[in-house]
């Protein structure tokens, strides 16, 4: 809280995804206020009933209640994760002329409220839903978000720990590009720990290389193995969004892998995608440029052609 203000987060969709990301909120104590929108207001008023039951049980004190896009002309944040979800056997970017038509009315609005902050946004496809919100909004670029590949990322750590018998905390990897079948690992940029993956593995004689191929497709498509089982993913993006948030709230300087507007970064334009950036107050302070090799630029360059060629017929 700065001089008396309130950190005010709007939520729209309060879907598994939403709910996931509001119930996170209030365990970690992130903000002072919390608005759930849904296009069904029973559905948002019985979740900020339900919410409001567990405070007494919460870190700190925050304010829950439905409301309408009114209430996004003083938010400082609004979370976006409305929209149709990804079905079985369907990719994040068959879902792009759906879900862009339903965003374009959301952004208007939302912006017709005043809104003057942050957006940042989960719905799928997201890096595509990411640049609607910002093309629709006319925010400046830093101040439009996508939850990017820092799911991915999380994924990632959390495999090699458990591969190599680590805390995923101390597993530094990311997952770069398009979240979805084109995003790719930065294995040229890993650590387990202090020391270099490949150090890691030069000392280990039972861990071959073709063992990190199978973990990335394996992060690579969890969410079509989590949707077989149980119909959707929530939980993972929920405390990807809070991690997100807290950033921004916190003025954190913190480095993530989000869905980031490129201008000239990675040797591409005109396009959001999953890369590292520094997030703060302001949104993303500076898109980190590190160095890939050869294969990962070539990769990543894949995955920005199948992005743009993608949004062409709905922008």
């Amino acid at each position: 809280m700065n001089n008396g203000k309130v950190n005010r987060v709007v939520l729209i969709g309060t879907g598994a995804v939403g709910c996931s990301y509001a119930y996170s909120m209030i365990n970690q104590g992130v903000a002072e206020e919390l608005v759930l929108i849904d296009v069904n207001e029973a559905k948002s008023e019985g979740e900020a009933m339900d919410l409001n039951h567990g405070m007494p049980f919460a870190p700190s004190h925050l304010k829950v209640w439905s409301g309408s896009y009114q209430d996004c002309g003083s938010a400082d944040l609004v979370v976006i994760t409305a929209g149709l979800a990804q079905k079985p056997g369907e990719t994040r970017l068959q879902l792009v002329e759906k879900n862009t038509k339903i965003f374009k009315q959301i952004i208007k609005n939302i912006m017709e409220s005043g809104f003057d902050g942050i957006f940042l946004v989960a719905t799928n496809p997201v890096d595509i839903l990411t640049y609607v919100t910002w093309k629709e909004s006319g925010l400046p670029k830093e101040r439009v978000i996508g939850s990017g590949t820092v799911l991915d990322s999380a994924r990632l750590r959390f495999a090699l720990g458990e591969y190599f018998n680590v805390d995923s905390r101390n597993v530094h990897a990311v997952i770069i590009g398009e979240h979805g079948d084109t995003e790719l690992p930065v294995w040229s940029h890993a650590d387990i720990g202090m020391e270099q993956l490949e150090t890691v593995l030069a000392k280990t004689n039972d861990v071959k290389k073709e063992c990190l191929e199978t973990i990335f497709v394996n992060v690579r498509d969890a969410a079509y193995h989590i949707i077989e089982r149980k119909g959707a993913t929530y939980y993972g993006i929920g405390m990807s969004l809070v991690r997100i948030t807290k950033a921004i709230l916190n003025n954190e300087n913190s480095i993530l892998t989000v869905s980031s507007y490129l201008n000239g970064e990675y040797g591409q334009n005109d396009v959001f995608i999953g890369v590292p950036a520094i997030i703060n107050r302001a949104g993303i302070r500076e898109v980190i440029e590190i160095e890939l090799n050869e294969k990962e630029k070539e990769q990543f360059n894949h995955s920005v052609s199948v992005l743009k060629e993608t949004m062409r017929p709905v922008l």
